[in-house]
């Protein structure tokens, strides 16, 4: 365990930007080569991933000690959002109350792996991992190279 820690403070800021730099690539290639059409909410969840890719790539150059308060807002908020789309997607929220009224459904899968992995899940996940590293990170009270 100790040295999962240890790595973990050594690397957490690489590991978040690679989570952002995979999350947008993956969207860039369903939407651009796998020509799925992106709905209002990956739009917004597009939003808060890409810029994060920059931000935490600056962070680290700069080593920024607050790298992880201007991370967090995007990535709480992005988590929070495909939240919503994935249970929008699931039926736990009815499609009634969907924000998309012109174009894709939000309901829509168009890919599912397992019953469960939808493009949504990848991008809750993707939050999640960088959310969860952006706290460990503000746990550390210092930055570590």
């Amino acid at each position: 365990m100790a040295a999962l820690i240890a790595f973990l403070r050594k690397y957490v800021l690489y590991i978040a930007l690679v989570q952002a730099l995979v999350a947008t690539l993956g969207s860039l290639y369903f939407s651009e080569i796998a020509g799925i059409v992106p709905c209002v909410l990956c739009w917004y969840q597009r939003i808060c991933m890409y810029p994060l890719v920059v931000i935490l790539a600056v962070g680290i150059l700069k080593k920024d000690k607050l790298v992880a308060h201007y991370v967090l807002p995007l990535s709480i908020i992005g988590f929070l959002i495909a939240t919503y789309h994935f249970l929008l997607q699931m039926g736990v929220v009815p499609e009634s109350v969907a924000p998309c009224v012109a174009g894709v459904s939000c309901a829509s899968r168009f890919v599912q792996w397992f019953g469960f992995v939808t493009i949504p899940f990848l991008s809750m996940v993707a939050f999640a991992v960088i959310t969860g590293c952006m706290v460990f990170f503000l746990k550390q009270k210092k930055y570590v190279k």
